[in-house]
């Protein structure tokens, strides 16, 4: 009772997409934010399939599970959170079709450093290491 310690966890896995060193970003319907794409897992879902699942209902496109290569997990306070931390799964993976906002997504961009702050939090460190590795500019 009253441990200060408990948190909550929202467990996501997001797919980084990398072009002329900028990330693929997006915003969804009814939020101000751009996120990486991605989302929250269903179930037992593994990563992979949340990937997959994830980014075919935001961005219509299909991704190739045996292509997904883990880049890094991330876990930060969610922007305006007291005890609730996002954790963040990245994964690289080939893709095939056209990306597209579907339904969910208001807009896509193409973000580099300089929009660094226009993510959340835990998007942000990831933006970092890509930035240090020199994928990101």
């Amino acid at each position: 009772m009253g441990d200060s310690s408990v948190r909550q966890l929202i467990d996501t896995v997001a797919w980084v997409l990398i072009e002329n060193g900028r990330i693929l970003c997006a915003r969804p319907r009814g939020k101000d934010a751009f996120f990486i794409p991605g989302g929250k897992r269903e179930g037992t879902e593994t990563d992979v399939q949340t990937l997959v699942r994830e980014i075919a209902e935001e961005l219509t496109v299909e991704l190739a599970p045996d292509s997904a290569v883990h880049v890094g997990t991330y876990e930060a306070p969610v922007a305006d959170g007291h005890d609730t931390v996002v954790r963040m799964a990245c994964y690289t993976a080939e893709y095939r079709g056209v990306l597209t906002a579907s339904s969910e997504i208001e807009a896509l961009a193409w973000f580099g450093l300089g929009e660094r702050d226009l993510v959340p939090p835990v998007d942000r460190l990831l933006f970092d290491d890509l930035a240090a590795a020199g994928s990101l500019r």
